[in-house]
């Protein structure tokens, strides 16, 4: 089934979006998840299934050693704690949106100011919260190499986006994820 989208006005930007362990145990939840990303217009570019070792936790959060709510959480040891589902998303403004969706880290905080947000419907706790996301551009593109090694941002920013931008893309259901449309 090939499934178009409006062209799109503005440059796409790309995030890292993560779905934690906590949320991928539970594959109804997961789908619910991915159909979330769907139905707010994000662009699945890239999703992939791991299990982290600790060494991969230590490695990704090494930004945030040291810092005081890092240690009292957890960061290090919660995410290997099985399997996780990353993704490259785009849309125009993808960190704010993805941010927005997600809302506020601690779930009891999402869960009074933001009850629709991801973690105030699917968060269990601060450190099962769901979901994590890029806070910025530049955090952005060091995530995005760390999960998606062999894939260049900026190569597919300068030759995919703006097909993608125009709408010549196709919803791929199998491999979850948005592909250029072939010319018919």
């Amino acid at each position: 089934m090939l499934l178009t989208a409006p062209r799109l006005p503005k440059v796409l930007q790309l995030t890292l979006a993560v779905i934690k362990p906590d949320a991928v145990a539970h594959p109804v939840m997961l789908e619910a998840l991915h159909q979330i990303i769907l139905g707010n217009n994000f662009v699945v570019v890239k999703c992939k299934d791991l299990v982290w070792r600790r060494q991969d936790s230590e490695k990704f959060y090494a930004e945030h050693s040291g810092v005081f709510i890092c240690i009292c959480i957890g960061c290090c040891s919660f995410p290997h704690s099985g399997p996780m589902r990353a993704y490259v998303l785009a849309r125009e403004d993808a960190i704010r949106h993805w941010r927005e969706l997600m809302g506020p880290t601690k779930v009891f905080q999402a869960r009074y100011t933001s009850p629709a947000s991801i973690r105030a419907q699917f968060g269990l706790t601060d450190t099962r919260n769901t979901t994590h996301g890029s806070d910025s551009v530049e955090s952005a593109q060091r995530e995005i190499r760390f999960f998606f090694p062999d894939f260049c941002a900026e190569e597919w920013m300068e030759k995919e986006e703006p097909s993608f931008r125009s709408g010549r893309m196709q919803y791929d259901h199998q491999k979850q994820i948005h592909t250029l449309s072939t010319p018919s």
